[in-house]
């Protein structure tokens, strides 16, 4: 049996489709059914064929709390970003997201992704692949009616969606394994050879790239109408490309691979730097910038809880709910208003965010008071952390020792001071939760902005379209122009000063939303990173109202990230499996 065993099986595309489709199935279960009946002559509305393609979306993250332990719930559930300098699990028990952060063993930082993937990332996307190469070689099969606004037919439409879908599992196989062997557009079956060897790194980026450029002009455009909200659009396709092109360009891929010579480092990555492929990547955010559809929102929250927006390329759709407020909302409060606590934000991340006028609070000119830590901050702190006196379910959040959101004791709860609050409703002055839309944001235009500020320093330093993207950033977050009009940002800045000012934007900005998981792999800084504690707030009790008396202290202590680690290994039964694979460096 060859490697894809697990993928070739005949069972895998016409699984039972996601709730949202349910209503409208017929009575007998999908994956009883005949071919001819799902791929029917005779169905101009496609109706079970759009099942089909309802199916391969999804197998997309799902975002928020889905690294899980495959054998206990109760033993994980958190954001990848735990595994970073920006969180670490409030649970007891070490979780599986502890063990990627920490490096221990090869089997935790390999599969312990959970959520729609499961356990096992590599199959699960190669399964994602093949039910979208069946559905290509189908649909036409199917005489779809109907023309989308732009002219594309219908039929031309839903293949489109399918082969960038292709793409993007590509693309989560690359970023953890670097190149990975493309299968191509046949539908292999079980006794066909497809022992097939990795392809090198730029083969995969050009895949990616050329199958977004391929598939974007038969896609809808943008904004998409909330009917049909969470398909992928033109601005997707130019989203997932930019995002590609910007990890080709950086560090660890872009000629500073951690192979040293031969096929291995093929794989890695690029054989040489080449700067040029910044160019490239502030090009592609570039013309998305320049299609003049999407926009910034003004109240940062709404981004994630008003379903279809203006700053939303794509999004895994969730449905409504207030999931995200069970799992990490703060214990302390009655009935179902009470949290899971599952994730406490570092010292590390609450110190990253500047103050309003911009500077960091390292400044001594900034303005900040350590004994009122929370004060005239970077207004983006209050819509990603509760903190210490924080207005809460309308309350006030008491996480000093012994108080009511950290009362001490076994019970799950925060373990540096502070609680999540990003992605969650507007819920300062209400007494408990109300559903919401919970869709993972996988592509926003705040990322646009970045991933074009970051290569369009990269390639050209700080110019002024360098200092515009990140001026429209922190005026939407709402930080002071001041009399430079300048948001805080220095003028005459070197590229090295602007690239640490775009790499803590990023993080603030993007907190959550595991882009930090991997920019600091791609930018070659996990190692260094990993060396170092990260910390909490131990808070007295202050008898001055509105006053902080808090000592930092030590809630993980980070082993050292091998260097091999930047790279996922590849499972030793896919290498017994298929010898023409090559593992990666240093596994």
């Amino acid at each position: 049996m060859n490697k894809y065993k697990h993928i070739l099986l005949l069972t895998a595309v016409l699984a039972v489709c996601a709730s949202a489709c349910k209503k409208n199935l017929e009575e007998e279960p999908l994956e009883q059914l005949s071919p001819d009946y799902v791929w029917d002559t005779q169905d101009s509305a496609g109706v079970n064929a759009s099942k089909v393609l309802n199916e391969i979306y999804t197998e997309i993250p799902a975002g928020a709390n889905r690294i899980f332990s495959a054998s206990s719930s109760e033993n994980g559930s958190d954001f990848l970003d735990a595994a970073t300098d920006d969180a670490v699990s409030s649970s007891p028990f070490v979780t599986p997201v502890e063990l990627i952060a920490t490096g221990i063993g090869i089997t935790p930082f390999r599969n312990a992704e959970g959520g729609s993937f499961g356990t096992d990332i590599w199959a699960a996307n190669y399964r994602g692949i093949r039910k979208a190469n069946i559905f290509m070689a189908n649909i036409d099969k199917v005489p779809l009616a109907g023309t989308l606004p732009n002219g594309t037919r219908l039929r031309s439409a839903w293949k489109a969606e399918a082969r960038f879908l292709r793409a993007l599992f590509y693309f989560e196989l690359v970023k953890r394994w670097g190149g990975v062997p493309i299968v191509g557009d046949e539908v292999k079956q079980i006794t066909d050879d497809v022992l097939l060897p990795r392809n090198s790194y730029a083969e995969c980026v050009q895949y990616i790239v050329s199958e977004c450029d391929a598939v974007k002009d038969s896609l809808r455009l943008d904004p998409i109408d909330n009917i049909n909200f969470g398909r992928v659009t033109r601005g997707t396709a130019m989203a997932l490309k930019a995002r590609m092109l910007l990890y080709a360009a950086s560090t660890l891929y872009n000629g500073g691979n951690i192979g040293t010579s031969g096929p291995e480092r093929l794989v890695a990555g690029y054989e040489n730097e080449d700067r040029n492929r910044w160019k490239l990547a502030a090009d592609a955010a570039a013309d998305i910038v320049q299609l003049g559809v999407f926009s910034l929102q003004a109240d940062m929250v709404n981004t994630f809880i008003v379903a279809n927006n203006k700053e939303v390329i794509f999004a895994r759709n969730n449905g409504r709910g207030t999931d995200i407020e069970k799992a990490n909302g703060p214990i302390g409060f009655a009935g179902e208003a009470t949290g899971g606590s599952r994730t406490s934000p570092t010292q590390e991340l609450v110190e990253a965010f500047p103050m309003k006028n911009g500077k960091p609070i390292t400044d001594p000119t900034s303005g900040y008071n350590p004994t009122s830590p929370y004060t005239n901050r970077d207004p983006r702190l209050d819509s990603t952390i509760l903190y210490a006196g924080a207005r809460w379910l309308n309350t006030f959040i008491e996480t000093y020792e012994g108080g009511r959101h950290k009362p001490g004791g076994s019970k799950t709860q925060t373990k540096t001071s502070y609680y999540l609050r990003k992605f969650m409703g507007h819920f300062r002055n209400q007494s408990t939760y109300a559903p919401h839309p919970r869709n993972f944001v996988m592509f926003r235009y705040a990322e646009v902005l970045l991933n074009y500020a970051e290569a369009q320093n990269e390639f050209n330093g700080p110019d002024n379209n360098v200092y515009d993207a990140l001026y429209a950033l922190r005026k939407r977050a709402g930080i002071s122009a001041g009399a430079a009009n300048n948001y805080g940002i220095p003028q005459n800045l070197t590229k090295e000063q602007m690239r640490e000012i775009i790499r803590n934007e990023r993080r603030v900005e993007l907190a959550f939303e595991e882009h930090r998981y991997w920019d600091i792999r791609r930018w070659k800084i996990a190692g260094e990173l990993a060396k170092k504690p990260l910390h909490g707030l131990r808070i007295k009790r202050s008898e001055v109202s509105g006053s902080i008396d808090g000592t930092k202290v030590i809630v993980l202590q980070p082993r050292f990230l091998e260097p091999k680690m930047y790279l996922y290994p590849i499972a030793q039964n896919e290498l017994d499996k298929n010898k023409n694979l090559i593992q990666n460096p240093g596994w």
